[in-house]
This record gives structure tokens, C-alpha cells and sequence, in this order.
């Protein structure tokens, strides 16, 4: 009996024992995981903090909390080409498990310092003219991610233009030629431009000096407006752009709303922060197995006009009330 009851305590024992281990494993931290960021802003800018603040958000809904589970490297190209390079090697170097590339700029420079890692690229104009993917249901290699536009919203900008100022008769149309989307941006423009009765020039965004030269000099001419595409450049000059329309009193349509909230007249294009919600969808999937080159490249689901009224009155322009009424936000 005794050695009965002693069986039994050394079993229990014996069982205790090969628990440890298990328990010891449950109480181990999740794995780290590594994602990389190229952002195109500048650090201090708002809008990239938004950005930023978006993607955080939606990766936290999914179970990924920075420190935690995930540790993100930062990147700020502010508008610089040889930043983009530089800081796409070190991300590259660092060998994260996905890199998030916020712009052109910085998609082609990580595309030159790696062909392996998985990138999800946001605020793409044509990913598939760029060379990035091979199409945008099956992009076939290690990017996807989501464009910004589509090229045809373009002509979108002269109308809305023609609507606040219908004695307009020439407009500007700042657009940066060293991107695809510079001059696809400005042909759909173009084309529009006789059904307006206007007519149109393109000006450079290259760096400040060009832009204030540009637009002093169209200026001089009366019945002038101002076009601003979609680009990282516009968006790093946009202070002095909006400065700009307002000092020679030109009326003005911006592709985002972060340009009419910041002084500018009217806005009309996509939502610039949803992508990164949904681009925290695709970042996810890629930390769980998913290929790039399986995720088709998405395009925008939400555009939005917004109107600063304040900026308006300051011009001497009366915004049609059905203008006002079609209006997502309007700014008093």
C-alpha cells in the first residue's frame, strides 16, 4: 500500500515536471517583428504625421502594437532624391520582414536597393507605367500597394476652376515633369482645356526658386488661375504655393484636402490617409505568409471636394451654392 501511494505521488511529481516547460513556453514574448517606413514628407510635416498615425492605427486593429510585437524603422525622404537612396539602402541593410513606400521617389529608390523584400507601396500614380508591377491584379513581383489616382480625375480640377472663375482664360498647371504623373497629369489637363475655353502652360515645381519665378511671372497677365497636380514636390512646397496664390490674388484647385485646410481654395482627390489604413490590411497579411506579388494593387475608394470659404472671400469669389452643396467640408 505504502509503495502504491508513493507511485502515485512520484507521477504526480513526474507530471508537475513536464508541465514547466509548457508553461515556461506560454510565458515567452510574441516574436519581433521588423517593418520598414519611407516616407516622402518631411518628419515635422503634419500631414506625414497623419499618415503615419493612420497606419498605426489600422496595424493596432489587427493585433500589432509597436514595441510589442513589431518594431518600425523610420525614414523621412522630405523631397530629396539623394535622401530616398541613402535611407532606401539602410532600411534595406536592416533587413525588415516588410517596408512600407510612401511616394514614387521612394518606391524607385527601394526598388533599386532591393528586388526580394516585400514592399507595400501608398500614393502610387502608375505603378505599372513605373515599372514597380506587372499589372495591378497580378503585380508578379515584391511590391503591391495602392495608387493614389486615377489619371482621368485630372480634368476634374479645370472644371471645378471654370466653376469659381468662369472668366478664366489661362491657367497654370504646377506639375512635376520628372515623374510619370507629371505629364500624364498635365496631357488629360490639356486635352480638356479647349471645352473650357482656356488655355494652359505647365509650370516646374523642382525647387522653391523655380516656383515663386513661375508663378510672378504668370501672374502679370490677368484672367490667370492655378492648377496644383498631384506630387511629393507640391505637397513639400505647398506653404509657399498657397502663399503664393494668395499674394497675386490667381484662384487655385489642389488635389488633397491638406492643401485647402493650410490656406488653399479648393481641393478635390482622394482621401491621404485611408490608404494607410488599408495598407496596414496588406502589411499584415505579408508578417502572416501573404506574397506581394499575390495582393492586387488597389486604387483609391473615396475622393472628397473641399472648399475654404474663408479663402474665397479674401479673393472677392462667390462660390456657387451648388458648388457649396456637392461640398464634403467646407471651411469658414
Amino acid at each position: 500500500m505504502a509503495s502504491h501511494i508513493g507511485r502515485r505521488k512520484f507521477l504526480a511529481t513526474l507530471g508537475g515536471a513536464a508541465a514547466w516547460p509548457l508553461a515556461a513556453h506560454a510565458q515567452q514574448p510574441e516574436r519581433m517583428r521588423r517593418i520598414g517606413v519611407l516616407i516622402s514628407l518631411a518628419e515635422n510635416d503634419a500631414e506625414g504625421q497623419a499618415r503615419i498615425a493612420a497606419f498605426l492605427k489600422g496595424l493596432q486593429q489587427l493585433g500589432w502594437t509597436e514595441g510589442r510585437n513589431v518594431r518600425i524603422d523610420y525614414r523621412w525622404g522630405a523631397g530629396d532624391p539623394d535622401r530616398y537612396r541613402t535611407y532606401a539602402t539602410e532600411l534595406v541593410a536592416l533587413a525588415p520582414d516588410v517596408i512600407l513606400a510612401v511616394g514614387s521617389p521612394a518606391v524607385a529608390a527601394l526598388q533599386q536597393a532591393t528586388r526580394t523584400l516585400p514592399i507595400v507601396f501608398v500614393n502610387v500614380a502608375d505603378p505599372v507605367g513605373a515599372g514597380y508591377v506587372d499589372s495591378l491584379a497580378q503585380p508578379g513581383g515584391n511590391l503591391t500597394g495602392f495608387i493614389v489616382y486615377e489619371y482621368g480625375t485630372s480634368a476634374k480640377w479645370l472644371e471645378l476652376l471654370k466653376a469659381i472663375a468662369p472668366e478664366l482664360k489661362r491657367v497654370a498647371v504646377l506639375r512635376d515633369a520628372a515623374i510619370a504623373a507629371g505629364p500624364a497629369q498635365f496631357g488629360v489637363i490639356q486635352a480638356a482645356a479647349p471645352s473650357f475655353g482656356v488655355e494652359v502652360r505647365p509650370v516646374g515645381v523642382r525647387d522653391a526658386d523655380e516656383i515663386e519665378r513661375a508663378v510672378t511671372a504668370f501672374a502679370r497677365f490677368s484672367n490667370g488661375g492655378l492648377i496644383v497636380t498631384g506630387s511629393v514636390l507640391a505637397a513639400v512646397h505647398r506653404k509657399l504655393i498657397i502663399a503664393l496664390a494668395a499674394r497675386d490674388r490667381l484662384p487655385a484647385v489642389y488635389p488633397y484636402r491638406y492643401f485647402a485646410t493650410s490656406g488653399g481654395l479648393i481641393s478635390y482627390g482622394p482621401d491621404t490617409t485611408d490608404p494607410f489604413r488599408r495598407a496596414a490590411g496588406y502589411v499584415d497579411r505579408i508578417l502572416k505568409g501573404a506574397k506581394p506579388a499575390d495582393l492586387p494593387v488597389q486604387a483609391p475608394t473615396k475622393y472628397e471636394l473641399v472648399i475654404n470659404l474663408k479663402t474665397a472671400n479674401a479673393l472677392g469669389l462667390k462660390i456657387p451654392p451648388t458648388l457649396l452643396a456637392r461640398a464634403d467640408e467646407v471651411i469658414e
